[in-house]
């Protein structure tokens, strides 16, 4: 009698699926393929139902996904297949096979991380026959691609359905990913650090640049100090307070202040002598 019940819901769920598949590949008609397909699941409702019921259940969850991931919608996937199976550990193998290479596929494969050890971990699943693949997958496409090693060797020894030679073979592969991932990471921090050399570099040469500037202008000062360590500094000071004298004390009119005055002429003469080359020297006029 629960077998007649399921028949009509059965049956409307396959019509469902039907022309959700007509759309997603004749008419490529993605939205509405969707629509079908979420009628279809929500008319076989929450429970398991029987096995063809399961079946039909689990072909509208795949023609959706893909109808999904055609509309750039793979985002929602996951939770929208959830909707329907609730936990992870309830996921049809085919299901959680095409999630899997999906998320891959799209570069986020850290999504099936908890989803596929869930299930993986449940012990109704370990004995499906889709289990060794599946698992391999799980490793191979979410596992290695994190770089999550020591979990993938746990993994591979923990599982029973591979035999001493597979897990060896496995444990190879994770072995040489673990070598590839430490090459790219080695690869990646040679790159960082390949602009700071550069900086480094030009650091240096504008260093060495100013050094040889502030060189250069060491060297012309001292050479410029020297000189002017020949001036007579003391005539010099001496003809400046004789002018103050003269314009401030004296009277340049006075007949006493012309002595004054024929000696500040003659003191300024051989200061302009020391200072000015005889060939650049201005001529002075009495």
């Amino acid at each position: 009698s629960e077998s007649l019940a399921w028949a009509p819901v059965s049956a409307r769920a396959a019509s469902l699926l039907e022309e959700a598949a007509d759309l997603l590949v004749l008419h490529r008609d993605f939205a509405a393929a969707v629509e079908r397909c979420e009628a279809g699941c929500d008319s076989l409702g929450p429970g398991p139902g029987p096995e063809s019921s399961a079946e039909v259940k689990c072909s509208l969850c795949v023609v959706g996904i893909q109808a999904l991931a055609e509309m750039n919608r793979w985002r929602e996937v996951l939770s929208w297949v959830l909707q329907y199976y609730h936990v992870p550990e309830h996921l049809p193998p085919k299901v959680l096979e095409l999630c899997i290479l999906l998320y891959s596929k799209v570069g986020e494969p850290q999504v099936m991380l908890e989803v596929g050890s869930s299930w993986l971990r449940d012990q109704s699943n370990k004995n499906l026959p889709e289990y060794g693949s599946l698992l391999e997958l799980y490793l191979l496409h979410v596992l290695l691609p994190l770089g999550r090693f020591e979990k993938a060797e746990e993994l591979v020894r923990s599982c029973d359905v591979f035999d001493s030679e597979q897990q060896l073979a496995f444990l190879g592969t994770i072995c040489e990913s673990r070598c590839q991932w430490t090459q790219r990471e080695e690869m990646h921090s040679a790159a960082e650090e390949q602009p700071d050399a550069t900086t480094e570099t030009v650091l240096g040469a504008l260093s060495q640049k100013l050094l040889t500037m502030l060189t250069l202008l060491r060297r012309a000062l001292r050479s410029m100090s020297s000189h002017f360590y020949l001036l007579p500094y003391k005539k010099m000071l001496l003809a400046t307070f004789l002018l103050y004298l003269v314009v401030v004390r004296l009277d340049p009119a006075s007949p006493t202040s012309l002595p004054f005055i024929y000696k500040l002429v003659q003191l300024f003469r051989q200061a302009w002598a020391a200072v000015f080359s005889p060939i650049h020297r201005p001529p002075i006029q009495d």
